[in-house]
């Protein structure tokens, strides 16, 4: 690499040099001694200035080309896809744009020659960047084969955040076929995952190593991507925030369990998959009228009452059933209640006299 700069630089002093002597200092020397002394000294001193800043130059360029494969490492395949198609149009305006530029200019002479080439090389660096920023916000969404029909649809990246980790369900989500694509997580949730893994809190600890084992599970079910994507610009602490703007910024849908999030995102226009949603979802209707077969394992919020539970989870409140508890008993429902957290049965027991 230290060879490759010096002789370019070297070559492209010396031709500096020969072409200021022409241009420069031949024209005011009528002796010829001092024109052949500058004829040799000027390419000489040219390639030499060439040499000797070839390694600051060559420093430079590794800087700006270890900054561009940690910028190219922070993004997605797709934009990756997107902005070399960009970059690719951008270069190609670029070429078409030069014809036009050097016809107006030309006429100048050897100087307009010059600046046509400049005005060329600030246009073609213009383009490939302009395009290749383009191309990567518009992003090659990727393409996922169809059924018998072989039709195509575009299968949008689930973007997911901590409460969805730490929750485990999403992998019996995927095992069971109802959630497809890429899966994209993002390096500051795993920051947050990892802050959790290492509380002072034994529970919460717990939970944050749980997480990592879902995580685990994941990448041997499906395509698990890690995000490096960041907002150096957003407060350190705000991942419900960023979490809403790469879901945008990479047309992904968000899966969370979080209510304040899902709120967050309608509003911001991002398409949320919410696992506490489907859960409701799926659970089995029940009306007035049916009966259930259920443990009453706790006192309820009246004295009167006693708690039990579906195995779905759904909490069946059984007026009248607090001498019940510890047993099982079948109850008929009376009332169904549809909260914010989830659905709420309340029932009475079924024999007779107990009410």
């Amino acid at each position: 690499m230290r060879v490759a700069f010096v002789v370019v630089f070297g070559v492209t002093g010396f031709l500096l040099g020969r072409e200021a002597y022409f241009s420069v200092f031949s024209p005011h020397f009528a002796s010829e001694t001092m024109q052949l002394v500058f004829l040799i000294g000027s390419p000489v001193v040219g390639a030499v200035l060439g040499a000797l800043l070839a390694p600051l130059a060559q420093a430079l360029f590794e800087g700006q080309l270890s900054e561009a494969e940690g910028a190219m490492e922070r993004l997605t395949p797709a934009e990756i896809a997107g902005g070399a198609v960009g970059l690719v149009v951008g270069l190609l305006i670029a070429f078409l744009i030069k014809g036009i530029v050097f016809e107006l200019i030309s006429d100048v002479g050897r100087a307009g020659t010059y600046i046509a080439i400049v005005l060329y090389l600030i246009v073609s660096i213009f383009a490939a960047y302009l395009g290749a920023r383009i191309g990567a916000k518009t992003r090659i969404v990727p393409v996922a084969r169809g059924g018998a029909g072989g039709s195509t649809l575009a299968v949008a990246p689930k973007l997911v955040d901590t409460s969805a980790i730490v929750d485990g369900r999403i992998v019996d989500i995927l095992e069971s076929g109802f959630l497809d694509g890429l899966l994209v997580v993002p390096r500051f949730v795993l920051r947050e995952l990892q802050s959790i893994a290492d509380s002072v809190d034994p529970l919460k600890r717990t939970r944050g190593r749980r997480g990592f084992d879902v995580l685990t599970r994941l990448q041997e079910l499906t395509i698990l991507e890690i995000s490096e994507r960041d907002f150096t610009d957003m407060a350190p602490g705000n991942v419900d925030a960023r979490l809403v703007r790469l879901a945008r910024e990479l047309g992904a849908k968000l899966v969370t369990n979080d209510y304040n999030l899902n709120r967050v995102a309608h509003v911001e226009g991002v398409a949320v998959l919410n696992v506490n949603e489907l859960a409701n979802a799926v659970k089995p209707v029940v009306l007035p009228g049916e009966e259930l077969h259920v443990a009453v394992i706790r006192e309820g919020k009246e004295g009167h009452q006693g708690i039990g539970y579906l195995e779905d989870g759904t909490m069946i409140v059984v007026e009248h059933g607090r001498r019940l508890i510890g047993e099982e008993a079948d109850v008929v429902v009376t009332s169904v209640l549809q909260t914010v957290a989830g659905r709420m049965i309340f029932a009475r027991p079924k024999r007779e006299g107990s009410t």
